[in-house]
């Protein structure tokens, strides 16, 4: 059975990661979390001081998962989306947090002033949409809220009856 490749995107903070795992703990999807991927495999290209933060190599992470991608049934897990290969997604969902409970959370991580302060902005003027938007054909980018527990288990079940009705589709 051929299944779909999905993109989960955002803002650092929005809950991609906890959605991801949720959505592979319910479906036969993989899931793969860029960030720990470059972790594991040294997918670096640097430092960045002022972030605090490894510089990821994209070339090396789109090496890394071309063969997955290939199969299908994957779900990636990255606040960036840019340099994925368009070809790779069925659908893109950006998920988007309001912005004190954003704000929390990355507070909540520990992360610096200044990069809590660029992750807030991005979410304030919707860089990770509008990125998605750029990089994918409009049709498959659809954006979800993020901001509470109740809108986990929605967005759970608007992905898997999506995945579910594209399965369907493709035997037909």
């Amino acid at each position: 059975m051929v299944l779909p490749n999905i993109l989960l995107t955002g803002t650092p903070g929005v809950g991609k990661t906890t959605l991801g795992k949720e959505l592979a703990a319910r479906s036969e999807l993989k899931y793969v979390n860029v960030g720990d991927l470059a972790r594991e495999g040294q997918l670096y290209d640097g430092y960045d001081e002022e972030y605090d933060c490894p510089i990821l190599d994209e070339d090396r992470v789109v090496d890394e998962l071309e063969n997955q991608m290939t199969e299908g049934g994957i779900i990636v897990d990255y606040h960036g989306c840019d340099f994925f290969p368009e070809r790779w997604f069925h659908r893109v969902f950006v998920l988007q947090t309001d912005n004190s409970i954003l704000y929390k959370r990355l507070e909540a991580r520990g992360y610096n002033e200044k990069k809590l302060t660029n992750n807030i902005q991005c979410e304030i003027f919707h860089i990770p949409h509008e990125e998605a938007l750029a990089s994918y054909k409009m049709e498959i980018v659809h954006p979800l809220r993020s901001d509470k527990p109740e809108d986990l288990e929605d967005n759970i079940d608007e992905i898997l009856k999506w995945v579910e009705q594209w399965i369907k589709d493709q035997s037909s």
